[in-house]
């Protein structure tokens, strides 16, 4: 299984704008992903209720992970857009 940890870099955390840009990006990536945080249970970062299910704070460690092919490259990805906190998708998700 691929994984990465990574700090929210959103000031806000995972909440409205910037949990739906990430919900975007984790559909985009075309594998199957899961983000958690330290203390709790892995859920599908595809889904925008679950992301915001997580609470996630800014600075808080997320893991993201996956066990598909290609997942290497797209946990890649989503995690350099959850760490610099974009405003908006970047062209290579």
């Amino acid at each position: 299984m691929a994984e990465r940890r990574v700090n929210v870099g959103w000031t806000e955390g995972l909440h409205a704008r910037p949990a739906s840009i990430f919900v975007r990006a984790a559909t985009a990536a075309g594998v199957p992903v899961t983000i958690a945080k330290a203390d709790g249970n892995p859920v599908n970062a595809a889904s925008m209720l679950a992301v915001l299910g997580l609470g996630a704070e800014g600075g808080e460690e997320i893991t993201l992970a996956s066990d598909a092919e290609g997942a290497e490259v797209a946990l890649d990805r989503l995690a350099k857009l959850v760490a610099e906190g974009l405003d908006e998708l970047p062209e290579t998700v």
